[in-house]
């Protein structure tokens, strides 16, 4: 099996080397709106943000900031297919303006955004963002009440575009060998997600990691193993540091991805040596934790009503049968004018 990944240095504001409904998933992280490390990026996208935060209007800024998200989430509609999702991770911001406290809520403008381009939204998930300070709280400590909630979580909304589902040819390969496993459903699925924890950048430069943000590989990875079936493709238009490409990589999916600094590339070419060994990694682990499940079960008397196809265990449902993992062979980059493509050959894990 091959996939394909391309990054494009370009402005998601406009995805042009994205044909219309040519992507079926969306897994992305975008700047949040009213945080202070995207303030200078915002203001360069529109000065009226500058403006705004210089005369201390925080809802104005607030507003302005959203506006040049809403134009990349106009492009999503138009490239997404009728079915496809799209994961946006939105974190809330605290902030003091003009003397004024408030928490501005990126997640219920971003909600409100895909509703009114016709998106529906579908449950999402919360998971948990440890603060990196001892302290606790924010206000005047122990006193009341002039102390807030610490904001220690983060948003995955997950939206559809149209009404329908997506379909499938009866018994697709495609889809049933990118099944998850019963209790990974179980766990994954799940509305809270307390075992996932951000993760400190490891860039050398400042200035890159200044104007990147934590983004744990576990979230794009189970976003698209939860969403997208082999064969399809995979859309970030934030890439940042590319996680989201690694997650894909790994999960045995096509992908693009859209960056406006160039220089995150040579970042992740440097990373990319990376993949296989990352990939073989995360494939044994989920087995390895099935294998653990399936002696739990048996040490409290259940059996297993089916066999997995390709593995020797067991498997709780009918539709886990054909389960199917994928390492990374090798990794091959290509130079365009406007980006690099990657090629990714896949090999069948025995």
């Amino acid at each position: 099996m091959e996939t394909t990944h391309r990054v494009v240095v370009g402005d998601a504001r406009e995805l042009e080397t994205v044909d219309d409904e040519s992507v079926e998933l969306v897994v992305t992280s975008p700047p949040y709106p009213m945080i202070e490390m995207w303030d200078e990026l915002f203001a360069e996208l529109d000065p009226t943000v500058g403006d705004a935060l210089s005369a201390g209007d925080g809802r104005a800024a607030f507003e302005a900031m959203h506006a040049q998200l809403d134009r990349v989430w106009d492009e999503l509609a138009r490239v997404l297919v009728d079915g496809g999702v799209a994961c946006v991770n939105v974190g809330d911001a605290t902030r003091t303006l003009d003397g004024s406290f408030r928490v501005y809520p990126n997640h219920a403008r971003v909600l409100t955004a895909f509703e009114e381009r016709g998106f529906d939204p579908l449950p999402d998930v919360l998971w948990r963002k440890p603060a990196n300070s001892a302290a606790k709280f924010m206000g005047s400590g122990m006193l009341p009440p002039n102390a807030y909630v610490t904001l220690e979580h983060e948003h995955v909304l997950v939206f559809r575009k149209g009404t329908s589902r997506r379909t499938f040819a009866a018994g697709s390969d495609r889809r049933y060998e990118a099944a998850y496993f019963w209790e990974e459903r179980n766990r994954w699925f799940s509305d809270l997600w307390t075992e996932v924890r951000g993760e400190l950048q490891t860039l050398e430069r400042d200035e890159l990691r200044e104007r990147s943000a934590a983004y744990p590989f576990e979230i794009p990875y189970r976003l698209i193993c939860m969403y997208a079936a082999y064969g399809d493709t995979v859309l970030d238009p934030f890439w940042g540091t590319g996680t989201t490409t690694l997650a894909a990589m790994c999960a045995g999916r096509n992908s693009i991805g859209y960056e406006l600094d160039s220089t995150f590339l040579e970042v992740f070419d440097d990373r990319r040596s990376t993949v296989p060994e990352r990939s073989t990694a995360v494939a044994r682990r989920r087995l390895r934790r099935h294998e653990e499940f399936v002696a739990e079960r048996r040490a409290d008397g259940k059996e297993f009503a089916y066999e997995s196809a390709y593995y020797d265990l067991p498997v709780t449902t009918k539709q886990e049968r054909r389960i199917r993992f994928f390492d990374v062979a090798s990794v091959d980059a290509v130079s365009e004018p406007d980006g690099r493509r990657y090629r990714v050959r896949h090999e069948p894990v025995e």
